[in-house]
């Protein structure tokens, strides 16, 4: 009996330690300055942060098509590009799970979720999951602001304080730290917890 339950509890360890997310032990922190990555869109083209000459930022979302927290969060950040793409900080959306762990996160699903939306921002494919864990994203919505000029961490975090209601949100803490660098203010909140799904590897 000991040794089945020994063996039962290596074969949950070994099966769990492959699903083990890669997030680097040195991470980007607020303030780290980031490397520029480059990364398939949906429409075939290779996307850097580097070609967006006229950006004073970035909203970097990791999210997905699976999610229920991504999916209950889409809206908000068609809204988030509308608003703040024109004031000069585009979201740049990336999907960080492994499509051969989830199939319904293809790069072919990717691209029929952000017609049947009508995405206004790019939706980038993480191939090989090497920017992800740079960041040290963890779950789906995970945001980063970034600063175009020093490329520099602002935020970090959730899009705001509901998860899943946007009837409910009251502190929009992604908005609020946009805003308080467009004015050259300090954000108030530079991090926030993250609440969403575990990003998924194969």
């Amino acid at each position: 009996m000991k040794i089945l339950k020994t063996t039962l509890v290596l074969v949950m360890v070994a099966f769990l330690s492959a699903f083990t997310l890669k997030v680097d032990k040195e991470s980007y922190k607020i303030g780290d300055k980031i490397e520029d990555f480059t990364l398939k869109n949906i429409d075939n083209k290779m996307v850097s942060l580097s070609d967006y000459k006229n950006a004073k930022g970035f909203v970097i979302i990791f999210t997905c098509n699976t999610c229920p927290y991504s999916v209950a969060n889409e809206d908000r950040i068609i809204a988030l590009d509308k608003k703040y793409k024109e004031k000069g900080f585009p979201v740049i959306a990336i999907n960080p799970n492994d499509p051969v762990a989830v199939p319904d996160d293809s790069f072919a699903k990717m691209k029929d979720r952000a017609n049947e939306k009508g995405f206004t921002f790019p939706y980038l494919l993480d191939v090989g999951q090497k920017v992800y864990p740079k960041f040290g994203a963890t779950k789906t919505p995970h945001v980063y602001i970034v600063t175009k000029n020093d490329m520099k961490v602002k935020y970090i975090g959730a899009i705001d304080n509901s998860s899943r209601n946007p009837d409910k949100v009251t502190e929009k803490y992604v908005e609020n730290a946009l805003d308080a660098l467009l004015k050259g203010a300090e954000i108030q909140k530079k991090e926030t917890r993250a609440i969403g799904c575990t990003i998924k590897v194969q």
